[in-house]
C-alpha cells in the first residue's frame, strides 16, 4: 500500500465515520482525502479490496467544479463527474464480482460496500439497481457464516424488487440463486430448492436452457440433493452440468481451431478458478461414487485441460488431457474426443515448451 495514511482531525461537531464499521473514524486516505477508516487494519483490508483502483477516481470526481465559467462548460464538467461515478461504480462491482467468485469473501466485502454506496448515491436508495450490490454483500456474509447479515442484505434486496413491477429475468435469477445459497447454508433444503429451481428458471429465460449460466443453477440443486443423501438425482443433474461444460468448450476450441489464431484468455482469472472448482467437486463425486463412470470423469478431465488451455495455463492442460487420454485409451466409442485430446496435447507441450 502507499503511504495513504493520514491522522484524522475531527472538528467539533463534525461526525467522521470508517467507511467500513461506520466506527469514529481516526484515519483518511492522504491522496484522495475523503475515504476515512477507524484503524490502519480497516485502511488496509480497503486497499486490498478496491480502494487502491479507485482512489485517482475519487480525486477527480470531488474535484470541485470551475468557479465563473459559462453554463456549458459547468454542464460538461456535471457530465465528466457523472462518466466517472458510473465507471466508480462498474470498477466496485466487478471487484466484488471477482473476490466473490474466487472465494475470497473477506476482501469481497469493501469492494460491494462502495459499490453500494455509490449506487445509492447515483441512483437513489429504493433503486432495484442497487440489488446486485445487496446480493454481492449477501454471498460474501453466506461465505463467511455470517448469517443475519447475509439475510439483512438480501431483506432489502427483496424489497427493492417487490417494489419494481416488471423487474428484469437476469435480477429475478441472481436473487433466487442468492435466496438459495441462504437456505442451502442453513439447511433449509426444501426453500432451497425452491430458490434455485426459480433461478434455473429466469435465467434459462434470458441465456437459455443449456447456457454455463443457467447450469450453475443445476450444480447448486444437485449440491443440495446431496446433502440430502440422495447421490442418484446429484449424479443425473452433475452429468448435466459436465455435459453442458464440454459442449461450451469444445464450441470455444473449435471456433479458435476455425480461425487458425492463438487462444486468448477466455476465462478471467476468478471465472477459471470458480469453474476449475466446480468441474473438480463433480470429478471428486464421481470418484467416491458406487459406481464411478469412466466416460463422465473423462469428459471432466477433458473440459478441465480446455478450461486451462483457454486460460493459457499450458502445464495444467497437459496434466488434466493426460488424464483424459489415459481414461479412453483403447475405447473405440470415443474416436472424435479422443483426436481432440491429442490435439490439445500436441497443443499444449508446443506452448508450455516455448515458455520461459
Amino acid at each position: 500500500m502507499s503511504s495513504t495514511i493520514n491522522p484524522l482531525a475531527n472538528p467539533k461537531g463534525v461526525k467522521k465515520l470508517c467507511i467500513l464499521c461506520q466506527r469514529p473514524a481516526k484515519l483518511q486516505c492522504a491522496n484522495c482525502r475523503v475515504t476515512l477508516y477507524c484503524d490502519p487494519d480497516h485502511q488496509q483490508a480497503d486497499w486490498i479490496s478496491v480502494h487502491e483502483k479507485v482512489c485517482p477516481l475519487l480525486v477527480s470526481i470531488h474535484a470541485p467544479a470551475p468557479f465563473h465559467t459559462l453554463h456549458a462548460d459547468r454542464e460538461q464538467h456535471h457530465t465528466e463527474i457523472l462518466k466517472k461515478q458510473e465507471e466508480l461504480i462498474e470498477i466496485a462491482h466487478l471487484e466484488a464480482q471477482r473476490w466473490v467468485s474466487s472465494k475470497r469473501f473477506h476482501h469481497a466485502i469493501p469492494a460491494a460496500l462502495l459499490f453500494l454506496r455509490w449506487a445509492v448515491q447515483l441512483y437513489g436508495p429504493r433503486s432495484v439497481k442497487l440489488v446486485p450490490a445487496y446480493l454481492l454483500l449477501a454471498h460474501a456474509y453466506i461465505g463467511l457464516d455470517s448469517m443475519s447479515q447475509a439475510q439483512e442484505y438480501l431483506s432489502k434486496a427483496e424489497w427493492a424488487v417487490m417494489n419494481t413491477p416488471g423487474c428484469s429475468p437476469i435480477v429475478l435469477h441472481q436473487l433466487h440463486r442468492t435466496l438459495g445459497r441462504l437456505h442451502a447454508a442453513t439447511g433449509k433444503y426444501p426453500s432451497a430448492l425452491f430458490h434455485f429451481s426459480s433461478d434455473v428458471y429466469y435465467a434459462s429465460e434470458v441465456f437459455g436452457l443449456e447456457s454455463t449460466e443457467t447450469c450453475e443453477g443445476y450444480f447448486l440443486m444437485a449440491d443440495v440433493f446431496l446433502k440430502q443423501n440422495k447421490p442418484d438425482i446429484t449424479h443425473s443433474l452433475y452429468t448435466e452440468v459436465a455435459g453442458f461444460w464440454h459442449a461450451h468448450l469444445c464450441r470455444l476450441m473449435e471456433r479458435i481451431s476455425r480461425s487458425g489464431t492463438e487462444p486468448e484468455d477466455c476465462f478471467g482469472e476468478a471465472q477459471c478458478v470458480e469453474v476449475d472448482q466446480m468441474l473438480r467437486c463433480i470429478l471428486d463425486f464421481e470418484e467416491q461414487h458406487k459406481k464411478p463412470c469412466s466416460d463422465l470423469s473423462a469428459i471432466l478431465f477433458h473440459s478441465l485441460a480446455m478450461l486451462w488451455l483457454l486460460s493459457n495455463n499450458y502445464s495444467k492442460a497437459l496434466e488434466y488431457g493426460k488424464k483424459a487420454e489415459m481414461l479412453i485409451e483403447g475405447s473405440n466409442e470415443h474416436n472424435s474426443m479422443r483426436e481432440a485430446i491429442q490435439n490439445l496435447l500436441h497443443f499444449a507441450e508446443k506452448h508450455n515448451i516455448d515458455l520461459p
